[in-house]
């Protein structure tokens, strides 16, 4: 491509966003042999904006796992210590895994992925690198396979923040096309609210956090979290109010409930979406056995199907295609609904930016109000590949990311440091939607805090 501001970039993109001139198979035997017609949006923006795309990344099936297992083409290896003698081969997360391990490998400068529940922010935080899961609807996810409708993301990881403010800037624009894409007046009204209520206190400023109110939040600290994942929190979280920061403890207490309802949404709207995809219009057909019943479609599309996807995938359609049937719906798809409703009242109240995009204002709460929240962006350091199993724990990974995404909230993972056993450790700020150029910012605070270059 010609001259533009991302010329010279170097950009992998994950495998389940289309592009015309190379495969997208989002790692799935239904998909081995599948080149889109058409580039998605955001690749037709990088495009436009010199950047240079150089190959797709490996991912789980479909968008669907945390540690980057479920692929036809394999898990990714983490390149943190690249194969040093003294430590295992662990894993670089998922499902954005190829992405950031792309990027920490120093194959490309920046790459794409997709956060449905941190598929984004978990990727970044085993691997030591940056990932943005933007606002829900800022960035377009027209030619983006879907996994789950109301929760998917395309969602930005580079080595610094810098690098990925710039090609978030580059496909932060509305798009027509895809019927999610929220209208410039109410991306123009969030940024209004936001230069009220934050930017009139705090000026952005990188040397100094003085005026910015910044939540912690209790129940991002379980049980289950690795001890030495605290260390390098706690130091950081020093740093920060040396510079000015004020450190507010706050409480959202729906996040307990938030993982569960997420796997109940996120299964139940794949379960609608693979739909599609049974080997005749979509997807690889495969000829049933000797003896079946051809002249029944449901034969054929079962085999081809079973065949096609994988175990965690089929899993996970079975478990959606449960929740929404009649005897279900009300005890698990719409009691989830409920549930991220008040995940969503959580941050609402907290946040001192006001959300455009409620109907109504939350009720007056004795919580303080905050700027940001900060966390851990994991549980623990990036597991080793021969202990990942099909086990509850590979489901506890995604346990602080997910509700940031039922909220539709903006999400930045930066590296902290590293815990006792050598690996990177994240750390997530968190802003109210529309407030990602906050989240940015103060990102870039944090980044060059915890001494990173």
């Amino acid at each position: 491509m010609g001259g533009g501001h991302l010329s010279g970039t170097k950009v992998a993109i994950k495998d389940n966003i289309c592009t015309k001139d190379m495969p997208t198979t989002c790692s799935s035997e239904m998909l081995r042999n599948f080149t889109p017609p058409f580039d998605a949006t955001v690749v037709t923006l990088l495009h436009n904006s010199g950047a240079q795309i150089i190959g797709k990344t490996n991912c789980d099936e479909f968008g669907m796992g945390s540690l980057n297992i479920h692929s036809i083409h394999g898990p990714v290896v983490n390149p943190w210590k690249s194969f040093s003698p003294d430590d295992r081969p662990r894993s670089a997360g998922g499902s954005s895994g190829g992405s950031a391990a792309a990027v920490a490998a120093g194959l490309c400068d920046v790459s794409l992925g997709t956060d449905t529940g941190g598929s984004v922010r978990l990727p970044a935080s085993y691997c030591g690198i940056v990932g943005l899961k933007p606002s829900y609807g800022l960035l377009s996810r027209w030619g983006v396979v879907s996994y789950s409708d109301s929760l998917d993301c395309v969602g930005v990881l580079a080595r610094t923040v810098d690098d990925v403010q710039k090609v978030f800037m580059t496909l932060n624009h509305h798009d027509l096309k895809d019927p999610t894409s929220l209208p410039s007046s109410v991306r123009a009204k969030a940024s209004n609210m936001l230069s009220v209520q934050t930017f009139s206190r705090w000026d952005g400023d990188s040397s100094s956090l003085s005026g910015l109110r910044i939540g912690i939040p209790q129940e991002y600290f379980p049980t289950e979290m690795q001890p030495s994942v605290l260390h390098p929190i706690r130091s950081l979280l020093k740093e920060l109010r040396g510079l000015g920061a004020t450190l507010v403890p706050v409480s959202l207490p729906s996040t307990s409930y938030a993982l569960s309802a997420y796997y109940v949404i996120a299964s139940a709207e794949a379960s609608s979406n693979l739909a599609r995809f049974t080997g005749v219009e979509y997807g690889t057909y495969v000829d049933p056995p000797p003896g079946a019943d051809r002249t029944k479609a449901a034969h054929v599309y079962a085999y081809s199907r079973s065949k096609g996807f994988g175990r965690e995938a089929r899993k996970r359609i079975l478990l959606g295609t449960y929740a929404l049937s009649a005897d279900a719906f009300d005890n698990y798809f719409l009691q989830a609904q409920r549930i991220r409703k008040l995940v969503k009242c959580d941050f609402d109240d907290i946040f001192a930016v006001p959300n455009v995009l409620s109907s109504f204002q939350s009720q007056a709460t004795s919580q303080p109000k905050v700027d940001v929240l900060i966390h851990p962006s994991a549980i623990r350091t990036a597991p080793p590949l021969e202990l990942v199993s099909d086990s509850l724990d590979a489901y506890v990974q995604d346990a602080l990311t997910v509700p940031a995404s039922l909220a539709g909230l903006p999400a930045l993972s930066v590296p902290a440091g590293t815990a006792d056993d050598g690996w990177p450790v994240g750390m997530s700020v968190v802003g109210q939607w529309g407030c990602d150029d906050l989240v940015i910012r103060v990102g870039e605070v944090v980044h060059a805090a915890a001494g990173n270059n």
